[in-house]
């Protein structure tokens, strides 16, 4: 038999098959628990070589259809230089990204941030109620709103930190 140490062994891992199996059974929970209401998942990426962290302040929420929200995203420049940046974005499934309409949006313009700085950046969308008349659309309970941030190299950028642009000469 084993020691003191398979004890503590085996509780670790009945722990963590008990947490997987809790996430599972979260997973099959109907994930439309109120009429109407469409899940809505934040995701956030960061280009390799951009030393910035990136993140969602919550990775999913319930929105009804029509309702303006906001959320926030936060980025931290790692790095010990300012970086400008910008993000693109896309919603999936993409078929439905003509019914997510985002009003206001850090993605609209580079953010450039000084070494350290940690800024929240805010989004404001709705989804069209429209959806919900669209019949091919009758499955879809999440939308996906996906952001990765690259580092700029545009004009713009190099005269956001301080240097000089090109002037094509």
């Amino acid at each position: 038999m084993g020691g003191p140490d398979s004890r503590v062994v085996d509780a670790d891992a009945r722990a963590a098959r008990d947490s997987r199996r809790r996430d599972i059974a979260l997973a099959r929970l109907d994930p439309d628990p109120v009429a109407g209401q469409i899940g809505v998942r934040f995701d956030a990426n960061v280009h390799p070589g951009l030393p910035w962290r990136f993140e969602p302040e919550q990775n999913t929420i319930r929105i009804q259809p029509g309702a303006k929200t906001k959320i926030f995203y936060s980025a931290q420049n790692l790095s010990a230089r300012a970086i400008a940046a910008q993000a693109v974005y896309n919603v999936s499934p993409e078929s439905v990204g003509k019914y997510f309409k985002k009003i206001q949006c850090f993605c609209f313009s580079e953010q450039t941030l000084q070494p350290g700085q940690k800024v929240d950046m805010p989004v404001v969308f709705f989804v069209d109620p429209a959806m919900n008349q669209d019949r091919r659309y009758d499955n879809v309970r999440t939308i996906t709103l996906s952001y990765t941030f690259f580092e700029a190299k545009t004009e713009r950028a190099k005269t956001l930190l301080g240097g000089t642009p090109d002037n094509g000469s």
